[in-house]
């Protein structure tokens, strides 16, 4: 099993990229080939002399999509950009999964034109791991969509309970439909709909979830259409880092709370990695024919190795027969 990376995706490549890839190959013993301008991979690569070269090869890709690049039309135009290169090595069975932190429209239009859907799945999803005080919830669908239909929503809790279940372990996943209220009769005409179909899926559906409660962990997995689970993404994303902010801001205001800050500090340390993405590496695309791993654009060394490994566990634990299983 190797894993494309594409390496001028995101804001440090390829040097996290690369480096990514040394520790996974170091930590895991997982093969990954580096997609992307040759030269600036090998030289980046030097700098490790005791790297897994047996675990580590390149391939050629001249082109790179911006991240100020029309998705669709990058993809079309820009047939020798390491995000298309990489899905095609992926739909020729050179690679099992590809992972990517660059233009996350690209990323996506890439994966779905080369690699398809899933015969039966009407839209693919993003799935996002977000930490709640029970564990993780994935949330889905986090950007892939601006609009959907209730049977997207659908087709969302079953691929998000095989992700859940398969990669994160959480056997008979709980899956909530986020909504303005818990009551049945809340919401507006896709969630009204939607919820009747939940209810008569087969899921382990346990009705609406209100935003003060998503990160509660009162479901597994949660389902909403792709606009409104990118702007929760989003403002996770943003009060996680105001919330940290703040708390350093107070805890050095004094030499007393400076004191308990060092005192605390290694509580507090593993507290913000339950909340740090470089944790989980990446979000996968579900609904395609092939593992499509979407990665931060501030992804760093760690998060591309997380990224690898998760990666990797999609593809044996094979999400993707299990997905077209359960259409089936």
């Amino acid at each position: 099993m190797r894993i494309a990376v594409d390496a001028m995706g995101g804001d440090y490549a390829p040097q996290q990229a690369v480096l990514g890839c040394v520790l996974a190959a170091k930590e895991a013993q997982i093969a990954t080939v580096l997609v992307g301008r040759s030269e600036e991979i090998s030289r980046e690569l030097e700098q490790y002399k005791d790297y897994p070269s047996d675990l580590i090869t390149i391939k050629d890709a001249r082109e790179v999509v911006e991240f100020t690049d029309h998705p669709a039309m990058a993809v079309r135009k820009k047939r020798d950009s390491s995000i298309v290169v990489a899905n095609q090595l992926v739909k020729n069975g050179e690679a099992a999964a590809v992972i990517s932190a660059g233009n996350t429209g690209a990323s996506m239009t890439a994966s779905l034109f080369i690699l398809g859907r899933i015969p039966g799945i009407s839209r693919p999803a993003i799935a996002i791991p977000l930490p709640t005080v029970k564990g993780v919830t994935v949330l889905l669908d986090a950007g892939a969509n601006a609009e959907n239909d209730p049977e997207d929503l659908v087709q969302f809790g079953m691929m998000g309970t095989i992700y859940a279940s398969a990669v994160l372990g959480i056997d008979r996943a709980k899956v909530g439909l986020l909504s303005i209220g818990e009551e049945e009769t809340k919401g507006n005409k896709l969630v009204l709909e939607a919820h009747q179909l939940l209810k008569a899926s087969g899921l382990d559906f346990i009705g609406n979830v209100e935003g003060k409660d998503l990160l509660m962990g009162v479901a597994d997995v949660v389902v909403c259409d792709g606009f409104v689970g990118n702007i929760i993404l989003k403002f996770a994303e943003g009060m996680a880092a105001a919330l940290f902010q703040k708390m350093k801001e107070a805890l050095l205001k004094s030499p007393v709370t400076k004191l308990g800050a060092l005192a605390g500090k290694p509580s507090l340390k593993k507290l913000k990695a339950s909340f740090d993405y470089t944790e989980y590496g990446g979000a996968p695309l579900l609904g395609v024919k092939g593992v499509s791993m979407i990665s931060h654009g501030r992804s760093d060394a760690k998060a591309f190795k997380n990224a690898i490994k998760a990666a990797a566990n999609a593809v044996q634990q094979d999400i993707i027969g299990k997905i077209r299983s359960s259409l089936a």
